[in-house]
């Protein structure tokens, strides 16, 4: 793939970041709290997947996607520890909210998830321009 290639699959990674936020919004208003936490997830995902591609990462593996950025962007001190866990808290609340049908969030956490993940996808974005 070459460089203007590999641009334009970056740019709709970040477009689907971006929508998946919206998605959580909207979710939000109609009280659909586990959908909004999945797309909460998706959010974040697609953001460390745009990371992947710029850097030629190649994994099918979510686990090993959040291992990878730990590893290059955080360990480094690229981006502040404190996205670490948050990163890993909405990875593991996607999966309960998918597979456990016990698991529930309230609005206010969700809320609450939302604001510091949007805040994380704001710094990514800068760190992707640079």
């Amino acid at each position: 793939m070459d460089k203007e290639e590999k641009q334009v699959l970056i740019r709709l990674r970040v477009e689907q970041s971006d929508e998946a936020l919206n998605d959580t919004e909207y979710l939000l208003e109609g009280n659909r709290l586990s959908t909004a936490v999945n797309r909460l997830y998706y959010a974040v995902f697609y953001m460390l997947s745009a990371f992947a591609l710029k850097d030629g990462f190649s994994t099918s593996k979510h686990a090993q996607l959040i291992g990878w950025f730990n590893k290059t962007y955080i360990h480094s001190h690229s981006i502040d520890v404190k996205y670490s866990n948050l990163i890993y808290q909405i990875f593991k609340n996607r999966e309960k909210s998918d597979y456990d049908f016990l698991f529930s969030m309230t609005r206010e956490q969700v809320e609450s998830s939302l604001n510091e993940i949007k805040e994380l996808i704001d710094t990514l974005k800068e760190l992707l321009k640079s």
